[in-house]
């Protein structure tokens, strides 16, 4: 994939008017309080992957309705003050899979809780969340972008993005995590989560949003022929007249309208390449955002960015607050 997007020199000054209902901070504030009005309901049960360095517990806590969700909390097994932790979330189409695949945090030092994605888990990574919400089951293209998307109330990603939110409210309720020292992370679809939580969930100290997902959707769909974003456009290409209350709906849902209330220290990661996440809505997302902000850039990627150059960023970036 050659580059099809914007120049470099104009991604860095890309800042495009944003598309926000009036009633945007009303509609979360309602949707996270619903939510906390079930008890969380937090739960670390030890299991044995054979780890000998790294102590694993399978986690369920309650999320969106007080529904059951599945993750897993990894611990130094050699520790002894409370520890920050990194939640991280997962990409489109993933699940949790198994401890021994979430490494990197435990052997650094810190904590790490990984949400596994309700309904998904069955594309490249095994999980053990159903969604459990029969909301968004009507018509809609195969995959999640148009789950309920009828209507802001029942879209799949307000069920995905409280769950993010009391996974957050999870690490903090375990004894060997830090609360103060909480940052969250993820790649494409955790990547765009970890955007969004840190505009809703103003407590955390860090976010690492890598080529994220689920921002400017609008230019997002008239630049890429990729999917998931392709999802959106089958969508509307057979539901000709429901065009402007899709885009109604995804506003309420747009990592950009969540950058400019983040107060998080954030370092985010583009591939000027990637026709998945087209890079111009990833520096739409970056140049709102509010909070200190650093991003790391990779000319020569696509959608699979930085991978171990870009954790290797943000373990030296972690350190300097955390060391």
């Amino acid at each position: 994939m050659a580059y099809f997007d914007l120049p470099y020199e104009e991604l860095v000054n890309y800042c495009p008017p944003r598309q926000e209902p009036e009633d945007f901070d009303v509609f979360w504030q309602q949707t996270l309080a619903e939510a906390r009005a079930h008890p969380l309901n937090a739960s670390f049960i030890p299991v044995d992957f054979g780890l000998s360095t790294v102590d694993s517990f399978d986690v369920t806590f309650s999320g969106y309705a007080g529904q059951p969700i599945k993750g897993w909390l990894l611990l130094p097994r050699s520790r002894t003050n409370p520890l920050p932790c990194v939640v991280q979330y997962i990409g489109y189409g993933g699940g949790r899979g198994f401890p021994f695949e979430w490494l990197l945090w435990p052997s650094v030092g810190y904590a790490t809780l990984i949400m596994d994605t309700r309904g998904q888990g069955s594309a490249w990574r095994k999980g053990d969340t159903p969604d459990a919400e029969p909301e968004g089951s009507s018509p809609h293209h195969p995959g999640f972008m148009t789950q309920g998307i009828q209507k802001p109330e029942t879209y799949y990603f307000r069920r995905l993005i409280v769950d993010a939110v009391r996974s957050v409210e999870t690490a903090k309720a375990h004894l060997a995590v830090d609360a103060d020292r909480i940052a969250i992370t993820g790649g494409s679809q955790g990547g765009g989560l970890a955007l969004i939580v840190s505009g809703l969930e103003l407590s955390v100290a860090v976010t690492m949003p890598d080529v994220p997902f689920l921002c400017h959707y609008r230019r997002a769909t008239e630049i890429t022929d990729s999917y998931p974003y392709q999802e959106i456009v089958r969508y509307c290409h057979v539901h000709r007249d429901k065009i402007e209350a899709v885009f109604h709906t995804l506003s309420y849902f747009d990592g950009v309208n969540f950058a400019v209330r983040a107060r998080a220290k954030a370092l985010f990661s583009a591939g000027l390449m990637d026709d998945t996440c087209p890079p111009s809505t990833v520096f739409a997302a970056y140049n709102h955002y509010a909070g200190p902000k650093q991003i790391v850039v990779y000319p020569y990627n696509q959608h699979e960015g930085g991978e171990s150059y870009q954790a290797l960023e943000q373990i030296k970036y972690l350190k300097q607050f955390w060391e």
